[in-house]
């Protein structure tokens, strides 16, 4: 018996995997984050699948449920949204299971930022503007944040910003990132990507609290950097016809030359 963690994506119920639907698919308990996991993503159970919604549901409560499936020999599929490897809360839970002895697995998900760039139609590292993301969020109710992890800090780096579970503290957001950025870096809040419903709101740090919707409180995810604007980078080496690579040696001499001789 184990309790397999499956990363159920951003929204959109064909952004699963197909590890994670094909588990899914094997298991008679199912625990699903109802807030943010789509129903339609519970077609895959089996038919008579016991499905339980653990949005109201403390975590005492839902390590019992595991224990209960572990007890009957029954698999478990544990959905949370996006990806399991931030802001998921799956570490204090595995803590727990392995502490009891039951046996954990993790299926990776489409990330909520990637499908956020995705909307947006555009790479968030492009070569002379930014080469790192840094996926952070702003002090909550259910989280502060470590000394040091400042959006202040992260804005010295100039990398593009992925600012999660932040909407809220958009005030705050605008003012911590201006003195790096400047009042003209671009912006764009993305509510509930890949949902039926969702939402861009494009902008800069200087425009972007007129921009606003007030109806947007919660489900959104604020992208920050000279990268979103798509322009002013230049190409990468990649694809550039003097670029010696491995699949493309440029001459008898290259280092490479002889490799690719030799895998024909």
């Amino acid at each position: 018996m184990t309790v397999n963690f499956i990363g159920a994506g951003p929204g959109a119920a064909d952004l699963l995997t197909l590890r994670g639907r094909n588990i899914i698919a094997t298991c008679p308990v199912c625990l699903y984050a109802g807030s943010l996991v789509p129903e339609e993503i519970l077609a895959h159970c089996p038919k008579e699948a016991t499905i339980i919604n653990t949005a109201s549901m403390d975590l005492d409560a839902i390590i019992a449920e595991c224990s209960k499936a572990h007890a009957a020999g029954q698999d478990v599929a544990r959905l949370h949204s996006g990806d399991l490897s931030v802001w998921s809360a799956m570490g204090e839970q595995m803590r727990r299971l392995r502490d009891l002895g039951i046996p954990v697995s993790v299926t990776p998900g489409v990330p909520s930022f990637a499908a956020a760039a995705a909307a947006l139609g555009t790479e968030l590292t492009l070569p002379g503007l930014a080469q790192s993301v840094v996926l952070t969020r702003t002090p909550g109710r259910a989280s502060s944040m470590p000394e040091g992890e400042s959006l202040t800090n992260f804005a010295a780096t100039g990398a593009t910003l992925a600012i999660h579970l932040s909407i809220g503290n958009l005030d705050a957001v605008i003012s911590d990132l201006s003195p790096a950025y400047g009042k003209d870096c671009p912006v764009a809040v993305v509510y509930r990507a890949s949902w039926p419903d969702e939402r861009i709101i494009r902008a800069t740090l200087g425009t972007l609290k007129d921009a606003m919707d007030n109806g947007i409180s919660r489900t959104a995810l604020i992208l920050v950097g000279p990268a979103l604007a798509g322009e002013g980078f230049t190409e990468s080496c990649l694809y550039s016809t003097d670029y010696d690579r491995r699949y493309r040696p440029q001459s008898a001499d290259s280092p490479w030359s002889s490799w690719s001789h030799n895998d024909d």
